[in-house]
């Protein structure tokens, strides 16, 4: 019994150590996981707590569980319509791009370490892949508003890729422990057995949760169990047949939530802390699992190799993979940066010292040096390199508030709760005549001043520092929610300065505005609408914030509406 209270202690004081510390995360500008990985790591063997931890088979266990969970909530939080503009690119790099900087680390570190090729290949396979954890967490905890193109392709890059840097160590192993043959037919088959079969599981399974999700009636708490649960049996047997669990399991979580229904809100708000405590357990746990003195030893040839992936293989792999989807300069030199390595690493790091391979520590203690730079280095400038390479966005406005209502199956209203900021474009106009606009049917369901409600709340104009709640349907909520937001951000972020003083609807004649401005089109460009020049001159499809200078004008995609661009920003072009 003391050594279990003894254990219970040790597990809830290092959790309560990783919580107070991620608060200084962003204040010391450092990823919340570098965190965790830095409290484990002062609690092991090294450190001030001298815990002796060295059981890998239990750090494989809870890493696989973990990083279930959190490809889970990764599904969970991705909408479909980011397959839009970002499914075939992220698909590349999670195919042939692992494959590519694999073989291209690989050759670097068998020169470097001077060891057999298929070792460094397997030192090239277990980083060769970016992490969902680290992925995830950073760009929806960054405080960065990305491209929606940049965005969707990071994050369905990172939750697909497991599959395939997964496969390619496992078969080094084999190779290596000599349990298994080098074929080229060995390998497509696993390759085949591991996306087709988590491809189809996923989606299989995800329908069925997402429709017991509808019909079934639970206790608000039950249905995040649900589905945990759910996915968890669905990792578990994918693999089971010889399919990527990981896959199947992010795809589940993609169907779940954009299948919505009065149970999806619940789930979305308890999977947050699950994915949180995941997150925080596995990294504290590598973090025990690793012996800092050992690092020491090869600090050197770690760093080396760390270089050599973020400045060479990385970005040489992304040019090639992404620019015949016709990805900017800019976004490529994003993507090629955000390639950050977490747990995913690690973990793979692990099959080589279970399978009893000589020198398999070494490939570990490298492998955490390599993801120590990616985090402290990459993570931390995840803010400042988007800003320097002019791939973020005006910050959208986010409600103080956002809850559903639902009214049978199928319909559903949000209510949600805006403060009006100093310069925001609501001050002083009646709630009734902002909401009726446009022939929108919100209305307003209350509006508190100074922590009270008011009586008439739709003829009291709007002061600083109302909270106003608003009932209608998702889109039309949205659509009003910039104008109760800060429109005066600072230098190229603010709405004017990005998007162009003037907005303009997409259907309007591109003659009339090659006539105005000058723009010498062509017969066939001012045949067409406006949208329909932009679209064309971008040769891809268009997401809000892309742009093209056409003469002394520039005109920047302001908003979508299904597949079409709905408005236009037009600006004087700085070249003119």
């Amino acid at each position: 019994m003391d050594q279990t209270n003894t254990l219970l202690l040790m597990l809830g004081v290092l959790l309560l150590a990783g919580v107070l510390a991620s608060t200084l995360s962003a204040r010391l500008g450092l990823p919340m996981l570098l965190i965790f990985l830095i409290v484990g790591m002062l609690a092991g063997e090294d450190g001030p707590g001298g815990i002796q931890f060295n059981d890998f088979s239990a750090s494989y266990f809870v890493g696989n569980l973990a990083l279930a969970i959190i490809l889970l909530d990764g599904g969970l939080s991705t909408r479909i319509s980011t397959f839009r503009v970002a499914l075939w690119p992220a698909v590349a790099l999670a195919s042939w791009g692992v494959i590519g900087t694999a073989a291209l680390l690989g050759a670097f570190c068998t020169w470097l370490l001077g060891v057999d090729w298929r070792y460094g290949l397997l030192m090239g396979s277990i980083v060769g892949s970016t992490d969902a954890a680290a992925v995830f967490n950073l760009l929806r905890h960054s405080g960065v508003n990305l491209s929606e193109r940049v965005g969707a392709t990071l994050e369905l890059e990172s939750g697909a890729n497991d599959p395939m840097a997964i496969l390619l160590v496992t078969v080094l192993v084999g190779i290596l422990s000599g349990t298994q043959a080098a074929t080229a037919e060995s390998f497509v088959l696993q390759l085949v057995l591991q996306f087709g079969i988590g491809a189809a599981v996923g989606v299989a399974a995800g329908r069925v949760l997402a429709e017991l999700l509808r019909r079934i009636r639970l206790a608000e708490g039950m249905y995040p169990l649900l589905i945990v649960s759910g996915g968890l049996a669905v990792f578990g047997a994918t693999n089971a047949l010889g399919g990527s669990g990981f896959l199947a399991i992010f795809l589940v979580g993609i169907i779940v939530g954009n299948r919505r229904s009065r149970a999806t809100s619940h789930v979305l708000r308890v999977m947050d802390s699950f994915a949180w405590l995941a997150q925080a357990s596995l990294f504290l746990l590598l973090g025990l699992l690793v012996t800092p003195s050992h690092l020491i030893n090869h600090v050197y040839e770690a760093t080396l190799i760390a270089l050599f992936l973020t400045f060479v293989a990385r970005p040489l792999i992304v040019a090639v993979t992404l620019r015949p989807f016709r990805f900017a300069w800019n976004e490529i030199g994003y993507i090629s940066w955000v390639g950050l390595r977490g747990a995913v690493p690690v973990v793979l790091a692990v099959f080589p010292v279970m399978a009893g391979i000589e020198g398999s520590k070494l490939l570990f203690d490298v492998t955490f040096v390599v993801v120590l730079f990616s985090l402290l280095v990459q993570g931390a400038t995840v803010p400042w390199s988007a800003r320097r390479l002019g791939v973020e966005m005006p910050r959208r406005v986010e409600p103080l508030e956002s809850k559903e209502v639902w009214i049978g199956r199928e319909t559903v209203l949000s209510l949600v709760a805006f403060r009006v900021d100093e310069r925001s474009l609501a001050v002083d106009v009646v709630p009734a005549d902002l909401t009726d606009a446009r022939g929108r049917p919100i209305r307003c369901a209350a509006l508190v001043r100074g922590g009270r409600p008011l009586l008439s709340p739709s003829a009291t104009p709007l002061k600083v520092g109302d909270e106003i709640w608003l009932l209608g349907s998702p889109e039309q909520v949205d659509d009003l929610a910039p104008l109760f937001g800060e429109q005066a951000q600072s230098g190229h972020l603010s709405v004017r300065n990005f998007y162009g003083e003037f907005v303009i609807d997409a259907d309007s004649s591109a003659a009339a505005l090659d006539a105005t401005y000058g723009l010498g089109l062509s017969e066939a460009e001012v045949a067409g609408t406006t949208g329909e020049l932009l679209a064309a001159r971008l040769r891809r499809r268009a997401v809000v914030g892309d742009r093209v200078g056409i003469g002394s004008m520039e005109l920047t995609v302001r908003s979508i509406k299904g597949n079409r661009i709905a408005s236009v920003g037009l600006k004087m072009s700085q070249r003119s």
